[in-house]
């Protein structure tokens, strides 16, 4: 049998996909997820109880912002990695932007600020744990995203597992804002990254085990 004959045979019976189902496994993978990290949160540390007050003001919707942009960049990175031919991210070039706003708002920060409260502005009252507790919650959204990868045929398991960590972390701390009453941009960009950065670095190392295929 030639080659062309057999691919013929092979895929005569199968089945056509659905239109839009890659992107919907990826969407059901983390809303399963993200649901388990807000009831967690709100079974746990629970939600802050002035959240409608800071939700008029400012510093709310900074955090917010940052992560959310964090997390549609690192999204859209991981669903290129999930598929075979998405050899590359380079996607995660964009991150860049938020990252240096950000910086520009805390740079402002600083300028009108006595350099004495510096560090408090930095530290703020939950910088020793702010990072674990944003890659803790970071866990259900990447068991999500791992039962999605069940279907798909990632080849670069590394960069894969790192896109996916670091969307179920920047997910993680957007919903993570709904508890934190931190304001500072400086706290934001330092902590919260480090929280991102531990879930990406999670998922770099399971991504070779749990990802394969």
């Amino acid at each position: 049998m030639r080659t062309d004959d057999l691919i013929a045979t092979l895929s005569r019976d199968v089945p056509a996909v659905p239109r839009h189902a890659f992107g919907r496994r990826i969407a059901l993978g983390m809303g399963l997820g993200g649901v388990a990290t807000l009831l967690l949160i709100v079974a746990t540390i629970g939600v802050r109880p002035d959240l409608g007050a800071a939700m008029r003001g400012f510093p709310f919707w900074m955090k917010w912002a940052y992560t959310a942009s964090l997390g549609l960049v690192a999204v859209a990175a991981t669903m290129r990695l999930a598929r075979p031919e998405g050899a590359r991210a380079p996607l995660l070039w964009a991150m860049a932007v938020p990252v240096l706003l950000l910086a520009g708002v805390g740079i402002a920060e600083l300028a009108h600020t006595p350099p004495a409260d510096w560090v408090r502005m930095w530290l703020g009252a939950s910088w020793q744990y702010c990072p674990w507790l944003v890659l803790l919650l970071a866990l259900p959204i990447f068991a999500g995203l791992l039962w999605s990868f069940r279907r798909f045929a990632p080849t670069r398991l590394r960069l894969a597992g790192a896109a996916a960590g670091l969307a179920a972390g920047a997910w993680s701390a957007t919903l993570y804002c709904l508890h934190c009453p931190e304001v500072s941009a400086l706290f934001v960009l330092t902590w919260y990254s480090l929280g991102i950065g531990l879930a990406a670095g999670l998922g770099a190392l399971a991504g070779p085990r749990l990802l394969r295929w």
